[in-house]
């Protein structure tokens, strides 16, 4: 139920477009699929306060963060050059234009 409650909120939240002056992470990137990539990672990411059990890491909101920096952090994931077991696992079946649409999406959100 909750998982549901933070979907319906995002969903509300969604942009149409980059706010004014705001560049895309990429010239197509699509804030729509970005959205829809992004659904399982409110169970963690989207819950204020958020810590995992085991190992116990501080999970951090990603709304609002900036494009470029969630590209290069979902990069890095997938490249091994940033390390969590979870979030490499999870990057791994994105491509490049998934990153910069998931970007889009989460770099609008409030």
């Amino acid at each position: 139920m909750r998982l549901l409650t933070i979907a319906a909120a995002l969903a509300l939240t969604l942009a149409a477009a980059p706010a004014a002056g705001q560049e895309p992470a990429h010239a197509s990137a699509s804030a729509q699929n970005g959205y829809e990539l992004t659904y399982t990672c409110q169970g963690c990411h989207g819950i204020d306060g958020y810590k995992n059990a085991y190992p116990n890491y501080h999970v951090p909101k990603l709304g609002g963060q900036s494009a470029d920096y969630l590209v290069n952090a979902l990069t890095a994931y997938q490249n091994g050059t940033r390390s969590h077991p979870t979030m490499r696992a999870q990057s791994q079946g994105f491509s490049e234009q998934d990153i910069a649409d998931i970007a889009a999406f989460l770099s609008n959100v409030k």
